[in-house]
């Protein structure tokens, strides 16, 4: 049996590879926290990613972040920000916001991630953070949406965090609708590492047929 020239064979891998890729998806860009591991009661470094979603070419320069109560927190230092953390009359942590210097921000195109190590996470299955973003222009948008009825993402997310149960080897990772594009990008690598597969196979085979010939 006649075997495919060795540019068709190649050629073909590659289309299968962008079509899996492809189809793994594109990262929502919204406001969104993960914490891979985290847990009830537990300690966790929670991690807000925030893209610049403008069509004005305005900055993101403000971010607050509602909390549901901690006991405390520490936020990551990042260069050209500083961060300042609300309290109740308990001295529980309700919220965090960050203030980009004096022509400083997120630009669009980009994206800021804000890190903070919290303490003793409340004993939920969920936790959601209301977050709100401040563009240079005075536009202001408000992540706090709760997932439709029907399930679907609403319009702006609010950010979400599903926690493993006290002792669970459950490690969940973030449970924001945005969050999908870790999958997206895991079912992008095995595509790629199918297709990488398959070139070599497909190469393999057309040496020996060609030593054989």
């Amino acid at each position: 049996m006649a075997l495919a020239p060795l540019s068709r064979v190649l050629a073909t891998a590659a289309l299968g590879a962008t079509a899996l890729f492809a189809g793994a998806g594109v990262a929502s860009a919204h406001v969104s926290v993960s914490s891979p591991g985290a847990t009830q009661s537990g300690d966790a470094v929670l991690t807000f990613r925030v893209p610049n979603e403008s069509g004005d070419n305005a900055l993101t320069t403000v971010l607050s972040v509602q909390f549901p109560g901690l006991l405390a927190v520490d936020t990551q230092p990042i260069p050209g920000w500083k961060a300042v953390i609300a309290k109740d009359s308990g001295g529980k942590i309700t919220g965090i916001t960050w203030t980009a210097d004096p022509g400083a921000g997120i630009a669009p195109g980009q994206f800021q991630q804000f890190q903070v190590f919290a303490d003793d996470l409340p004993d939920q299955d969920r936790l959601t953070f209301p977050a709100t973003q401040t563009y240079s222009d005075g536009e202001v948008v408000k992540w706090d949406m709760p997932d439709n009825k029907d399930g679907t993402e609403p319009e702006r997310p609010v950010p979400a965090l599903e926690l493993a149960a006290k002792g669970s080897d459950e490690h969940p990772a973030a449970a924001a609708p945005a969050d999908h594009d870790g999958t997206a990008r895991w079912l992008g690598g095995i595509g790629i590492a199918l297709a990488v597969g398959a070139l070599g196979g497909a190469a393999g085979a057309v040496a020996v047929a060609r030593r054989r010939g």
